[in-house]
Parts: C-alpha cells; sequence; structure tokens
C-alpha cells in the first residue's frame, strides 16, 4: 500500500464552502479511481487561515498514475481550487506502507 499527502491552504472565512467543494470534486475524484483504498480528508484552523490535509492510501504506482497521470508526484487540482487556496502545494509526498493495524 502506497500513502499519498497533500497540503493546501485556505481563508478560516473560506474553510467550510472549501471543505463542501472538496466532498463535491475530490473526495469522489480519489475515491472512484481504481486501486484507491480510502481517503482521509482533514482540517485544522490555524489563525486566519485553515489547513487542509488530505491523505489516501492506494494499493499501487499504477493505481496513482490512473489518479494523477504521467507524473505521480504533481497534485491534482480542481477548476474552482484557485478560488479558495491562498497556498497549496503543488506536488505530493509518497510513503510506502510497511505495517499497519
Amino acid at each position: 500500500m502506497i500513502v499519498r499527502i497533500w497540503r493546501g491552504w485556505t481563508r478560516t472565512a473560506d474553510a467550510s464552502a472549501y471543505e463542501d467543494y472538496l466532498l463535491r470534486t475530490g473526495f469522489p475524484g480519489y475515491t472512484s479511481t481504481p486501486g484507491n483504498q480510502g481517503v482521509r480528508f482533514t482540517r485544522r484552523d490555524d489563525g486566519d487561515r485553515t489547513e487542509f490535509l488530505l491523505i489516501s492510501f492506494w494499493e499501487s504506482w499504477e493505481a496513482i498514475a490512473a489518479f494523477a497521470g504521467e507524473d505521480p508526484s504533481r497534485a491534482v487540482f480542481y477548476p474552482d481550487d484557485d478560488a479558495f487556496l491562498v497556498d497549496r502545494e503543488r506536488t505530493v509526498a509518497h510513503y510506502e506502507v510497511f505495517a499497519s493495524a
């Protein structure tokens, strides 16, 4: 299993709207991709910004490529992300799981 992690930030005032947007776009985008083994979408307020941490689980590099495209290290964005995000990671981190409970 491979874990894929991405972070982005909104204004705290926009956080609930971005959460709703992610549930309409990103969540089905991740979960409908064959080989996706689950996702965790999290958020944390930090002053006037809110950090979103998206953690997804994949059965293989091929499954990640089916979701992310040719370069699996590049983050996937949706059409209205620019309206919400004040900062974002353009790349993602991947970790191979070697133990789990």
